[in-house]
């Protein structure tokens, strides 16, 4: 599904090319994984440049079927660098261009409203020390409280405010977003984000008294995650989720 009859490919820069085949199979990971909300939600990249371009999904499009010509180039207003005939999810831009024009070591912006999730953000206490996973997101995690569907710019401060430095941030009684200096960083912060939630919504199903975390623990959770991935990070799990993706829906990278 080309935007129109151009061929996108020959009018994009190799590395602009790169990214929009990793963006589109970021939008299939997330729906062979279970995250997507029908056409809801929403992943942005930033291009590099003084131009702060980036690209998002055309609003209507399933993410199993997003492909990189399908995603649309936009400018800071919104307006498509590349002609198109789609749209893009007012509440996608004004969330995500918010987040691109404060941050500008964030290349990707990562947005879900899974059941887990949305259940979580609406817990007071928010993302407890229970698990593995959440000690993960703890070091680096901020909440945004709930102002109704995210359209006006005059929330776009308190958001940014409240993301911070952090590349994790729990919108109240919404779902849960994520920053990456690359899309494998924002789709495996998200991976480990949403199985905190997971496991915090299964273990208080049950009933039991929680066994919390001891908070010393912590502080030394990013040096450990570095030792396991042989420091690798994204980079050791990214190029196996492609592999997976071209065996299960391949077609992206058109």
């Amino acid at each position: 599904m080309n935007q129109t009859n151009l061929n996108v490919k020959t009018l994009v820069s190799e590395t602009e090319w790169k990214l929009r085949c990793d963006l589109a199979a970021c939008y299939r990971l997330i729906a062979m994984h279970g995250w997507d909300d029908l056409v809801f939600t929403h992943v942005s990249a930033r291009i590099a440049g003084p131009e702060h371009h980036f690209l998002i999904n055309p609003y209507g499009f399933m993410f199993e079927e997003i492909t990189a010509s399908s995603l649309v180039k936009v400018d800071m207003d919104c307006k498509a660098v590349i002609p198109t005939r789609y749209v893009v999810t007012p509440a996608g831009f004004s969330i995500h261009s918010a987040i691109h024009a404060a941050r500008e070591n964030v290349v990707c912006v990562l947005h879900t409203h899974t059941p887990s999730g949305v259940a979580v953000s609406t817990q007071r206490e928010g993302l407890l020390a229970i698990s593995q996973q959440s000690t993960i997101i703890l070091g680096s995690l901020g909440y945004h409280d709930y102002e109704g569907i995210a359209v006006f710019d005059d929330e776009k401060p308190r958001l940014v405010n409240d993301l911070g430095a952090n590349n994790h941030l729990m919108l109240r009684n919404h779902g849960l977003l994520t920053v990456g200096g690359s899309i494998a960083q924002a789709f495996l912060a998200m991976y480990t984000f949403e199985r905190a939630c997971q496991i915090q919504v299964l273990a208080q199903g049950h009933g039991a008294d929680l066994m919390s975390i001891d908070t010393s623990i912590l502080a030394g959770v990013k040096a450990n995650v570095k030792k396991v991935t042989a420091g690798m990070g994204d980079d050791l799990v990214w190029p196996a989720l492609l592999r997976k993706l071209n065996r299960i829906n391949p077609g992206y990278d058109q």
